[in-house]
């Protein structure tokens, strides 16, 4: 199958597996030049800033669909192949589990034009996140900058 029908037919995939499947798994990356800027995406439909993510398709595996989304948020390409850091449970959605992940030296190919799901992406200093980043991801991040632990509670 070609990569634009597949791009075309997964939200067709994605409403399927969440109206079949009793768990949904999505994958979250902290993205990191070697800056050590990390890179964050403003959605669309959401307010704030984000980790780039999103969900594992059905058939996909979890480091596969990191990478996927790397790409398709950010034009990012991991030179290594990248770390899992925990296994959280989103308590807003109590079937949604998130696998964070952490990659270096990440670069990007070219500046992402906008489109209807991402408004815009860029990398930060971690110590200069935008003001309107979201609560998980300050979290997140600052679990990361501190070695740890990751409570299970996206």
């Amino acid at each position: 199958m070609n990569r634009h029908l597949q791009r075309a037919l997964r939200p067709v995939r994605r409403a399927y597996a969440l109206a079949t499947r009793p768990v949904t798994l999505g994958v979250r990356l902290a993205a990191f030049d070697a800056a050590g800027r990390v890179f964050l995406v403003r959605h669309t439909y959401m307010r704030g800033w984000y980790l780039p993510g999103g969900a594992v398709d059905p058939g996909e595996a979890a480091g596969d669909a990191v990478r996927r989304e790397a790409r398709e948020e950010g034009n990012l390409e991991l030179p290594e192949a990248p770390e899992l850091l925990g296994v959280f449970v989103n308590q807003l959605e109590a079937r949604d589990h998130v696998l964070l992940y952490r990659a270096g030296g990440v670069q990007q190919s070219a500046p992402r034009a906008p489109d209807r799901e991402i408004a815009e992406g860029a990398f930060f200093s971690p110590d200069r996140l935008p003001a309107d980043a979201t609560p998980a991801t300050l979290r997140r991040l600052a679990e990361i900058g501190a070695g740890g632990p990751y409570p299970p509670e996206w």
